[in-house]
């Protein structure tokens, strides 16, 4: 059974920069689909960046879009989440989410697609 681990996250400036690093164990992300979500105290778990299965296609939150780039090292089994331009407001828990199964483009941005998550790991940034 596949399992997630996040780490990188931490104590941050206003337009710091950070890269958050997800490991899989267990099994392979090779074919997975992969993303980044976020959850704020107090608010929703939300879609931040996804690489879909083929690896080909990326899809980022607007609120992070040209700010946050998602990777993927499919021989380590890790997948990464480089953030530049860090604001006060990406504070947040970020979770590294995977699915084994297909996911369509259409709903790639729905944690409710996805069926493997990590434990998280939090980036708090101050101004």
């Amino acid at each position: 059974q596949v399992q997630l681990a996040e780490s990188g996250g931490g104590l941050l400036q206003a337009g710091d920069s950070l890269r958050l690093t997800c490991v899989a164990s267990g099994g392979t992300l090779n074919f997975a689909s992969v993303a980044w979500f976020r959850q704020a105290a107090g608010n929703e778990r939300e879609f931040v960046a996804a690489n879909t299965q083929s690896g080909l296609s990326y899809h980022y939150a607007d609120s992070v879009k040209d700010r946050f780039t998602i990777s993927r090292d499919n021989a380590k089994n890790m997948v990464y989440l480089q953030m530049n331009s860090l604001k006060p407001e990406d504070t947040a828990v970020y979770y590294c989410a995977a699915a084994l199964n297909f996911i369509p483009t259409t709903v790639i941005r729905n944690l409710d697609e996805y069926d493997i998550w990590g434990q998280g790991t939090q980036v708090t940034v101050s101004s």
